[in-house]
């Protein structure tokens, strides 16, 4: 199949890793990233909490996975898959966070302009802690880490767009220099808060 002929696939996780569960979306991305090599049309990326700067990203994709933590009103840790025209409504459900309004943002735009992704896939998890600052991931949302990106590998694999587990001890840089380690980061968290 040329290049030409596949469509763009991009895999973005959202959120803030300085608050606890916000940060699902960008561990989640960097997991995935670390075990898989993915197709040349396959884009990963860590998205943080940029909003608007992502358009661009989304209109040119045909294929959009998102990964984030979502308030379902739904027990800590519950891995919740939405398709389509529903993610929109989704990251809006409790206007969590700034980062999901900006994304919310974004989809709406993409779609007044015509240019949405032909398939939205997000893959949300429900946060149990978003207001511990400098927290890290509870333990709810992290035993899902494995299956959200289980999620996102089964999807990619539906569409057409089949990974390659990465070589053991071959981990390479991480998808954004600044982004931080997830051990290295929680070594440096001081036990008992500040």
């Amino acid at each position: 199949m040329h290049h030409s002929e596949k469509g763009a696939v991009l895999v973005l996780g959202i959120g803030n890793i300085l608050w606890a569960d916000e940060g699902f979306g960008v561990r989640a991305v960097e997991a995935l990233h670390q075990a898989y090599e993915f197709p040349a049309e396959v884009k990963l990326m860590d998205g943080g909490t940029q909003g608007l700067y992502l358009l661009p990203l989304v209109q040119d994709a045909d294929i959009l996975v998102i990964f984030d933590a979502i308030d379902y009103g739904l027990p800590a840790g519950t891995l919740k898959l939405v398709d389509d025209h529903d993610v929109p409504s989704y990251l809006g459900v409790k206007k969590m966070s700034l980062h999901q309004t900006g994304f919310q943002e974004v989809l709406a735009l993409s779609a007044i302009t015509g240019r949405y992704p032909a398939k939205v896939r997000l893959i949300g998890v429900q946060p149990l802690d978003l207001d511990t600052y400098g927290g890290s991931l509870t333990e709810p949302v992290r035993t899902q880490m494995e299956s959200s990106v289980a999620a996102a590998i089964h999807f990619l694999v539906e569409q057409g767009y089949p990974p390659r587990r990465r070589m053991r001890g071959c981990v390479p840089e991480s998808l954004c220099p600044s982004s931080v380690n997830l051990a290295r980061y929680e070594a440096g968290i001081p036990l008992g808060g500040r």
